[in-house]
């Protein structure tokens, strides 16, 4: 076993399955922040229909392994779909995109959920009796305290997310991991390819650790100025 060999022989492809790692990875979370926002603004509706969406979306992607929402996304959904529009595909790319962001807007829904029920209610209070509506209430008071509280958590998500990529290699994404199985079926070398995966996840989520704790000191000293 050369480590070394395998290092220059393997990194080409362990770079080209990088960069589709982060390429699907801040897709996703970037789509995720989008629909987790929706997701929470539609359980704290007024509309019980929109509450109960919005609940049984959450309880289904945090019921179910990703893995199985891969397949579905993948495989399912077209042949669904195909009732009504034959020959409909999805590529690789697109599905993990979708299944990510499924996935990860479930979470941030309740990152944001947690981060508004955490601002004080006496600040609400105190801006309905000055005559602020309740949506403006909502965006100027509620919201800024609230993104800044669920920001440490958001960041842990997405490190989740990052990782979460590994799973999709399952339906084709030529991902590290896919990049990874394609060398050793060819090289045999498991042991240093797949400690070398190790090391390319281990530095990319090293980075986004270092993000989150830069985060959390800031606004826990934000938090304490303003107290």
């Amino acid at each position: 076993m050369d480590v070394w060999r395998v290092l220059r022989d393997a990194s080409p492809l362990l770079f080209q399955g990088l960069g589709t790692t982060v390429l699907v990875a801040v897709a996703a979370i970037l789509l995720g922040i989008a629909v987790g926002f929706c997701v929470c603004l539609l359980g704290r509706s007024a509309h019980r229909p929109l509450r109960a969406l919005a609940a049984v979306y959450v309880w289904v992607v945090r019921g179910t392994p990703m893995i199985v929402q891969a397949f579905i996304v993948y495989f399912g959904v077209p042949q669904l779909v195909q009732l009504a529009v034959p020959g409909f595909r999805i590529g690789v790319l697109e599905a993990s995109i979708v299944t990510l962001t499924f996935n990860a807007g479930a979470y941030l829904a309740e990152i944001f959920r947690g981060g508004i029920q955490a601002v004080d209610k006496g600040q609400v209070e105190a801006a309905r009796s000055l005559g602020m509506s309740s949506s403006r209430t909502m965006y100027r008071i509620v919201l800024p305290q609230a993104l800044r509280i669920a920001a440490p958590s958001m960041v842990n998500q997405f490190i989740i997310t990052v990782k979460d990529t590994s799973i999709l290699s399952v339906i084709g994404l030529a991902d590290l991991v896919n990049k990874a199985k394609v060398y050793v079926g060819s090289s045999y070398e498991f042991f240093a390819t797949y400690v070398l995966v190790a090391l390319f996840y281990l530095v990319l989520i090293s980075v986004l650790m270092v993000v989150s704790n830069s985060v959390e000191r800031r606004f826990g000293d934000g938090a304490q100025d303003r107290r």
